[in-house]
């Protein structure tokens, strides 16, 4: 029996062009990447009905086709683009152009059949440009931190005091629009409710876990955990076992974990139990902190799914 190929497109997205591949016909066609090109896109897709359509984050640049094509029902798959570059090299693909990378997309949403999720609310897209900003403000007032501590010249003194001062004003204005993008959409400002209730987990903390991972609530605990990167990936080949270390996953929603980690070791009773036991039993304390970062991402996924807040009684 030959395998059918559920009807895929691919689309390759830049800042004016959208490349697109249609499998498995092979059709292939360019769309300007504005108003008008996605209503001509759209006048070509609807007929088709296609299984999937699958493309890349490339920042801005997705985000018309993303809110024109989901406000028609279409399945949109948002890809990580080094999942897809991996795929492309697993294929044996190493010449990259626009055309080349449609096609490629369209292969690997036939392929891989990756799940089709509903796209991001306007207030959530909001939300993440916002707490990209606040740690993009955070780093820069640790350079100027570090930078302070060697100047000797009053005048770059002043000018560092001023501009902490700046960077200080500039986060609490990010913390408040954050606020009113969160009270804006019931459902986010339930789950940052829901993840404020955790004890270890603060405001900023919540907001970016509500911007990283959209996600939780509708994930089995494992994937949870995977999706944060914080899951133990095994070693081992024949006789030979190495140990076990986490990788992949999103980098950002680790690092929004590690300081409510340590909070909660010391405030958090259950986690704190968790960690000493871990200590107990003679896990270095890095991995322990690992364990308790996995807690708290399948803690909220829990919370979150069964629309409950954090009681001293859950585990």
């Amino acid at each position: 029996m030959t395998a059918t190929i559920a009807l895929t497109l691919g689309i390759d997205i830049s800042k004016d062009r959208l490349d697109v591949h249609l499998l498995p016909e092979g059709t292939e066609g360019q769309y300007a990447n504005d108003a008008n090109g996605l209503r001509e896109l759209i006048r070509w897709l609807a007929p088709l009905a296609p299984a999937r359509i699958v493309y890349e984050a490339t920042g801005a640049y997705h985000r018309l086709l993303e809110r024109t094509l989901g406000a028609k029902g279409l399945p949109l798959v948002k890809m990580n683009p080094q999942r897809t570059r991996a795929f492309a090299k697993a294929a044996g693909r190493l010449s990259k152009t626009d055309r080349i990378d449609a096609a490629m997309l369209a292969h690997f949403g036939a392929l891989m059949a990756p799940q089709i999720r509903p796209i991001r609310s306007d207030a959530l897209d909001a939300l993440c440009e916002l707490v990209a900003a606040r740690r993009a403000l955070i780093k820069d007032r640790t350079a100027t931190l570090n930078r302070q501590k060697s100047l000797t010249i009053p005048l770059l003194k002043r000018q560092a005091e001023q501009r902490l001062k700046q960077i200080a004003a500039q986060i609490t204005a990010i913390d408040t629009e954050c606020r009113t993008h969160i009270t804006s959409e019931p459902g986010l400002r339930r789950r940052f409710d829901i993840l404020t209730s955790i004890p270890g987990l603060g405001e900023a903390s919540a907001f970016a876990i509500v911007a990283d991972m959209p996600e939780l609530g509708a994930l089995e605990n494992k994937q949870a955990a995977s999706l944060a990167g914080l899951a133990p990936v095994d070693r081992q080949s024949g006789q030979w076992k190495g140990k076990s270390f986490i990788q992949g996953g999103r980098q950002m929603l680790r690092q929004a974990l590690y300081m409510p980690a340590l909070v909660a070791i010391r405030f958090n009773q259950p986690l704190k139990a968790k960690y000493e036991s871990l200590r107990a039993g003679g896990k270095p304390a890095k991995v322990a902190i690992t364990a308790i970062m996995r807690k708290l991402v399948v803690l909220a996924n829990v919370l979150i799914r069964d629309d409950r807040k954090w009681a001293p009684d859950i585990p």
